[in-house]
């Protein structure tokens, strides 16, 4: 059992006080880690008091080195020294490990902006030797524990919102660097007075590498801050090499993929390493022009010349995707129809017997990350449902959840012309939002949701076919059945 804790800032007396009263209410916990800044510019007075061993920590402490230098002159020995009673200074970077086995790595200071890097901040040097020092180990399979100061870059990437914190600008991108090699199974930060427990993300690559432990990445707020933003954080973890190898890569239901996927592709490969990460897997890629079912080769073999070249391959699925039609995990017996970039299928456990959805061949997340060829296929297959259920006395209404979902499925239920217009759907939508207390907009007449919705950021969408369209902005908890429960409580799909 571990405590970790984000900025202490001098204040010793608060982080301990509660410590203590955590160990009294919930029994003892092994060590407290903390990360960000451990002393501010007013320590002196209580950390004399310590370092004199007038008072004791409670529990034996572990803290990163100093991020600025009016901290420099606190931490004597670079490699590491204790400080005090039960108050250990790791050092400039390296790996703890635990006599039960636990490893943690650790990295002091922040990212260097000029040369020779000051005392206080870590260089890609120091990055590259601790990467060294731990992946060099026989069958590394990744550490425990990640201790940083800074926030990784991009960390937010596919993932639930960071609030204020702007993942894309804030943090460092040596330490995703170093994040996305170590991959540890706890990553923790601070320095940005917040605090931001990421979804779980994997460390490998679906139907491309043996399945691996996923990562979480938490962000603690500095101790004692007034707005009562999370500053300590407690948790449980069996060390790596003592778990059952099955049980270590078990993935958690809201795994998103790795936020550094791009880091780690930009950077250098052996031939040997590049086939195992890039090479797409001889899967299912249709070619209505053979006889159906025959697997197209994906390596360029066999093609004329007449056969057009993918302009850009879509991203890898984070985990078995029930709905990347190269996936064996889909039910190919609901597949309707089959194009370039997307396919058709019945929906399962469907609101009505035509209930189906429009999903990419390949892997996307939602419409606002799909290529251009994509959404033009995607928009052709929505004219053509408009046009047969029209046909058959019905509008459609399509709705996306882009929440906790991996693979972009637009969902199209078909629903009585002479039952409802366009805005009893709406009135419906809306009506049922409000007393959930969402916040249900409709987008203006000729805007789109690409141009009011950024990639990565939860969203629930609805289209009707008559060009009308909702949107709402998931920023905490959203039903997820919510477009369903809509449809079917509201009577909407009774048949004439």
């Amino acid at each position: 059992r571990r405590l970790a804790c984000g900025d202490v800032e001098g204040r010793l007396e608060t982080i301990f006080g509660r410590v203590r009263a955590i160990q009294a209410k919930s029994g003892r916990f092994d060590m407290l880690l903390c990360v960000g800044n451990f002393f501010g510019s007013t320590s002196e007075a209580e950390w004399a008091e310590y370092r004199t061993g007038a008072k004791k920590a409670p529990i034996p402490t572990y803290v990163l080195g100093a991020n600025n230098q009016d901290t420099l002159s606190y931490f004597p020995d670079v490699s590491g020294c204790e400080l005090a009673e039960n108050i250990t200074y790791l050092g400039r970077r390296g790996v703890y490990s635990g006599c039960s086995g636990l490893q943690i790595a650790y990295l002091s200071g922040t990212e260097a902006q000029e040369q020779p890097a000051p005392a206080h901040s870590f260089s890609t040097k120091d990055v590259a030797e601790l990467k060294t020092s731990l992946l060099s180990t026989p069958n590394f399979r990744g550490v425990d524990i990640l201790l940083t100061s800074p926030w990784p870059r991009d960390v937010g990437t596919f993932a639930n919102s960071a609030g204020e914190i702007d993942t894309k600008k804030c943090g460092s991108k040596l330490v995703s660097d170093l994040a996305a090699s170590l991959k540890p199974r706890y990553h923790f930060a601070a320095l940005e007075k917040a605090y931001y427990e990421r979804l779980p993300y994997r460390n490998h690559m679906v139907l491309q590498e043996t399945p691996q432990h996923v990562t979480r990445f938490i962000a603690l707020a500095d101790v004692g801050n007034t707005s009562k933003k999370k500053y300590l954080y407690a948790f449980s973890i069996v060390p790596m090499s003592s778990m059952d190898p099955a049980e270590l890569v078990k993935q958690p239901q809201d795994v998103t993929e790795n936020p550094y996927r791009k880091l780690r592709k930009e950077a250098p490969k052996s031939k040997a390493l590049l086939g195992a990460e890039e090479e797409p897997a001889h899967q299912f890629f249709f070619d209505l022009n053979k006889h159906q079912g025959k697997k197209r080769p994906s390596d360029g073999k066999e093609r004329g010349d007449s056969q057009p070249k993918q302009a850009k391959k879509p991203p890898q699925p984070t985990g078995p995707c029930w709905f990347c039609l190269a996936s064996p995990e889909v039910e190919k017996h609901l597949v309707v129809s089959i194009g370039t970039h997307c396919y058709l299928a019945l929906a399962k456990g469907g609101l009505s017997p035509d209930h189906v959805l429009i999903l990419p061949i390949g892997h996307y997340q939602s419409v606002v990350d799909l290529s251009s060829e994509v959404l033009e296929e995607v928009t052709k297959y929505k004219a053509a449902l408009k046009e047969f259920f029209r046909s058959k006395g019905k509008r459609y209404v399509l709705f996306e959840r882009n929440y906790r979902s991996q693979h972009l499925q637009l969902q199209v239920v078909p629903v009585p012309l002479d039952l409802c217009t366009s805005e009893d759907i709406k009135e419906a939508f809306i009506a049922q939002a409000q007393e959930q207390q969402i916040e249900l907009l409709e987008i203006p007449e000729h805007s789109d949701i690409t141009q009011v919705a950024q990639p990565g950021t939860p969203y629930f969408y609805v289209e009707l076919d008559t060009g009308e369209k909702l949107l709402h902005r998931i920023r905490g908890r959203f039903p997820l059945q919510f477009g369903r429960e809509v449809l079917a409580s509201e009577a909407l799909l009774a048949q004439p």
